[in-house]
C-alpha cells in the first residue's frame, strides 16, 4: 500500500510540475523575467514557509536549531540548482529544444538518483539505501533497470522532438519556462553547457539529502506524538524553506539583471496591462510549481528510497509535459512517423514508472522479511 501511495503522490507532484506553466500563458503584457520572479516569490519565499507552518509545529525552531553547516550546505545546493535551471536555456539554444532537454533531463535524473546513494556507501546513514545495496539486490536492480528505461524513453522523445523541430521549422521554439529560444547550433559548446546544467539541476536532490537532519527532527517529533503511524508525510517541508532560499537568490539576481537590461521594471505597475490578473495567475503558477515538491516529499516518505523517488519525480514530469503537448496540439502538422515515435517514448517512460514501482514493492517486502526475521530471532532469547 505504501508503494501505491508513493507512486500516486509522485504522480501528483509530476502533474503539478508539468502543468505549472499554463497559468503563465494567461499573463498579458509582461516580459518573461517579470512574471517569472513574481511567480517565483510564491514558489520559493511565500508558499514553502506557509506549507511548513501548516504541517510542522515549531518548524522555525527546527531551522534555528539546525547546525550552521546543515543550513549552509542546503542553501548552497539550492543556489547551484538555481544556476542549473537558468543555464538550461543555453543548452537549448546551442543544441535545440529536444536534444538539449533530453541531455539535461537525462543527466539530472542519473546524477540526482545515483550520487546520494553512492555517497552513503562511503558515509553510511541509518535508513539510507546505498548504491552497493542496490546493485546487489533484486529490488535495486529493478529500480536501476527502470532508470535506464526512462533514459531510453527520454532519448526516444528527444528524437521525436528533433523531427518535430525540423518539420515545423517555422514555429518558434520555446524552453521549459515557455520563453522564446533563439537556436544557434554549436554541438561542443552545447554539450558542455547541457552537462553543467544537468549536473547542477540534480543539486535539488543533493540539497534534500543535505537537509535531512532537519527532516529527521520533524519526523522524530511527529512519531513521538503519533506512535505506530509510520513515517511523517510532511517531514521534507522544513528542508524546502532553506533549500528554496538558494533557488530564490539565483533567480532573483538573474531576473533583476534582465529587468534592467530589458528596461522592464515598469511591468510591475503598468496600468495598461491587467495587473490584478497578471499577479493572480503568476501566484497560481508559482504555487503550483511548489506543489511538485510538496507531493514529492509525501511520496518519498512512503517509498523510503531516495533514488526511486527522484526517478519517479523526473519521469512523471516528462510524461505529463509530453501529454500536455499532445492535448494542446503542439504536435499538430507533424508526420505519422513522428507521432508514433513520441507515443513510443511516452510508453517507454510509463513502463519505466511501473518498473520502479515494482522495485519499491520488492524493497518493501525485503524490509518486512528482514524485520520479521529480526523479531523471530530476538524472541528465542
Amino acid at each position: 500500500m505504501n508503494v501505491i501511495l508513493g507512486v500516486i503522490f509522485h504522480f501528483l507532484g509530476g502533474f503539478a510540475s508539468g502543468s505549472f506553466y499554463i497559468p503563465y500563458k494567461k499573463v498579458k503584457g509582461w516580459n518573461w523575467e517579470s512574471f517569472w520572479i513574481v511567480g517565483g516569490l510564491f514558489s520559493w519565499l511565500v508558499v514553502p514557509p506557509l506549507a511548513a507552518w501548516l504541517t510542522i509545529p515549531g518548524f522555525g525552531k527546527i531551522i534555528s536549531g539546525a547546525a550552521g553547516s546543515t543550513l549552509g550546505i542546503t542553501y548552497l545546493f539550492g543556489v547551484l540548482w538555481g544556476i542549473g535551471g537558468l543555464t538550461y536555456g543555453l543548452g537549448v539554444r546551442y543544441l535545440g529544444v529536444s536534444l538539449g532537454s533530453s541531455i539535461i533531463l537525462g543527466l539530472c535524473m542519473v546524477f540526482g538518483a545515483l550520487i546520494p546513494s553512492i555517497y552513503y556507501d562511503f558515509f553510511p546513514a541509518a535508513g539510507k539505501d546505498t548504491f552497493g545495496e542496490m546493485v546487489s539486490s533484486s529490488w535495486g536492480l529493478t529500480i536501476l533497470a527502470g532508470l535506464v528505461l526512462c533514459i531510453i524513453g527520454i532519448v526516444v522523445s528527444g528524437k521525436a522532438g528533433m523531427m518535430k523541430e525540423k518539420q515545423l521549422s517555422s514555429a518558434a521554439a520555446t524552453d521549459t519556462h515557455g520563453a522564446a529560444v533563439k537556436t544557434e547550433y554549436k554541438f561542443a559548446l552545447g554539450m558542455f553547457v547541457s552537462i553543467v546544467s544537468g549536473v547542477l539541476s540534480a543539486c535539488f536532490n543533493f540539497g534534500l539529502e543535505a537537509g535531512q537532519p532537519m527532516a529527521i527532527v520533524a519526523n522524530d517529533a511527529w512519531k513521538a506524538a503519533n506512535p505506530g503511524d509510520g513515517e511523517f508525510l510532511y517531514r521534507n517541508n522544513v528542508i524546502y524553506v532553506v533549500l528554496l532560499w538558494g533557488g530564490l537568490t539565483t533567480n532573483f539576481i538573474w531576473c533583476m539583471i534582465l529587468n534592467a537590461r530589458n528596461k522592464s521594471f515598469g511591468d510591475y505597475t503598468n496600468k495598461k496591462t491587467p495587473l490584478l490578473k497578471n499577479y493572480l495567475f503568476s501566484a497560481i503558477a508559482g504555487t503550483a510549481w511548489f506543489l511538485q515538491f510538496f507531493f514529492y516529499g509525501m511520496g518519498e516518505s512512503k517509498l523510503g528510497n531516495g533514488p526511486s523517488s527522484w526517478i519517479l519525480h523526473m519521469a512523471f514530469i516528462i510524461l505529463v509535459a509530453n501529454m500536455w503537448g499532445l492535448v494542446l496540439k503542439e504536435w499538430k502538422g507533424v508526420t505519422k512517423k513522428t507521432k508514433t515515435i513520441i507515443a513510443l517514448g511516452i510508453a517507454i517512460i510509463v513502463l519505466s514508472v511501473l518498473l520502479v514501482g515494482r522495485g519499491n514493492n520488492l524493497h518493501e517486502k525485503a524490509k518486512n522479511e528482514k524485520n520479521i526475521t529480526y523479531v523471530s530471532h530476538n524472541s528465542q532469547f
